[in-house]
């Protein structure tokens, strides 16, 4: 009898040491919060805007509960050069899993702060060009993401606006000297104008300050159209931008639907919301154990003409029936 009560106290004592682990089990198991630091481009996330909440609806749409299994960190080095190379070394310090960098500036400053952290950027014109990968397919090293395709559209976005503009002769470029890749898009614009018929000038905006002053001088040298591409300065200003141009009655051809809703008259580029949710899905299999080195850096396949009627009606300009027809969508 007493072998047999021994017995049993020493099965309900391995008993409730199995449940007790389970449960300490459990409960790390739950406690398991992947952080990720996130590097914008803007001042806030109220400007970020729909960049901002659709990189949040990535994670959402995987089954990720902020707060609960997701640690988002967010800093916003407005445009300033010295705040991306501060506010990236600060993300490092706080040992994220995975940092996501939003656009070509917080993505150089990413990288050049961890050798180690993997890295997701986000909206890159040209990732090889601003040697952040070693290749599309094969990236190397411990940074990978999505391209917007931008200089490679600037040649489309001046057709297009040749289209809708057929007497167009001369056409400011706005470019932020700033960003590395400006470069690019000067070179890219440059010879399809030569294909177009079409003369450039070149008009350079680097701060707030500038705008107004830039806008000017494209009305003083006779600029009949103003092209912007993908840029983080342009998009923080979008709202001014627009202003600028239809107080001088200069037709603007942007690149995202968010640009364009601002007041611009065209755009044409591709879902730029649908690129940041898509991030999610790199950070998620990074989180599960993919490596950045191995996962391509993915491109939009799909892009799309918008036109804004409400502005064209303001400015006095007309838009042909066969060019609307050509829209993916009009805005009226």
């Amino acid at each position: 009898m007493a072998i047999e009560i021994g017995r049993r106290a020493y099965m309900a004592g391995v008993g409730g040491a199995a449940v007790t682990f389970s449960r300490i089990a459990t409960a790390q198991q739950a406690a398991k919060v992947s952080r990720v630091g996130v590097l914008w481009h803007a001042v806030s996330a109220e400007v970020e805007g729909p960049y901002f909440r659709a990189l949040r609806q990535g994670f959402k749409d995987l089954g990720y509960v902020e707060g609960h299994d997701l640690k988002l960190d967010d800093r916003f080095p407005n445009e300033e050069p010295e705040l991306f190379r501060s506010m990236a070394a600060e993300l490092v310090s706080l040992k994220p899993d995975v940092l996501i960098a939003a656009g070509g500036s917080a993505a150089i400053a990413a990288k050049n702060a961890t050798a180690t952290i993997p890295v997701v950027f986000i909206t890159v014109p040209d990732p090889i060009a601003s040697k952040l990968v070693d290749s599309l397919a094969r990236p190397g090293g411990n940074v990978t993401g999505f391209s917007n395709f931008a200089v490679q559209l600037s040649a489309k976005r001046l057709e297009y606006i040749k289209q809708l503009l057929p007497d167009l002769s001369r056409v400011a470029l706005l470019v932020n000297p700033r960003v590395e890749i400006t470069g690019r898009y000067i070179e890219e614009s440059e010879a399809a104008a030569a294909q177009l018929g079409l003369t450039v000038q070149i008009v350079e905006a680097q701060s707030l300050t500038d705008l107004e002053s830039a806008f000017d001088s494209m009305v003083k040298a006779g600029a009949q159209a103003v092209v912007i591409n993908a840029e983080g300065l342009f998009f923080t200003w979008r709202t001014v931008v627009a202003k600028l141009a239809a107080s001088r009655a200069l037709p603007t051809c942007v690149y995202s639907r968010e640009t364009l809703e601002a007041g611009a008259l065209m755009s044409y580029g591709p879902d730029q919301p649908a690129i940041f949710r898509r991030a999610a899905v790199y950070a998620d299999k990074i989180l599960k154990g993919a490596k950045p080195a191995e996962l391509p850096v993915e491109q939009p396949t799909r892009f799309e003409l918008l036109v804004n009627l409400r502005t064209a009606k303001a400015m006095g300009f007309t838009v042909s029936e066969s060019f609307l027809e050509r829209a993916d969508e009009v805005i009226e």
